[in-house]
């Protein structure tokens, strides 16, 4: 399951992704919001963070104008590795790589076709292990406070 979530400045590329999973049959939880309406995007960053760390989705997809601020929201929450992506590269690396648990992207950035295409890479990339596993647990050590540089 795939936690969807965006404001206002984020939804016609949201409009797209769900087609685009509809289409492929790829079950999704919709956090809203249902219009092009101003609304406040931490409000999604945090709905969509929390049924991904909370294990209810596997992954989730954000949007909002830019990408920044909801992705800045989401990451707040202990155990979300929101990445803003705006190229195919860096939608299929920040899976690969760094193991990032929610894509985030801007409507204001990137077109809807884009969107689509990201998104897919993003669920079909595989995380790789071996040194990104290590490099993952040091950010959790950032995040849980007990990471020490040397």
């Amino acid at each position: 399951m795939i936690a969807l979530g965006c404001d206002h400045g984020g939804y016609k590329l949201m409009v797209a992704i769900k087609k685009d999973l509809d289409d492929k049959g790829i079950a999704y939880k919709d956090f809203g919001t249902d219009s092009e309406a101003s609304v406040d995007y931490p409000v999604y960053a945090y709905k969509v963070a929390k049924a991904v760390t909370e294990g209810g989705c596997e992954l989730g997809i954000l949007c909002c104008g830019t990408g920044i601020g909801i992705s800045m929201a989401a990451n707040k929450i202990k155990g979300v590795r929101a990445a803003v992506v705006n190229n195919e590269f860096g939608a299929e690396m920040t899976r690969r790589h760094n193991h990032a648990n929610i894509l985030c992207m801007g409507g204001r950035v990137i077109s809807e076709e884009q969107a689509v295409k990201f998104t897919d890479i993003f669920l079909n990339t595989p995380e790789e292990g071996d040194r990104h596993d290590k490099r993952v647990a040091m950010i959790t050590a950032i995040e849980n406070g007990t990471f020490e540089a040397d």
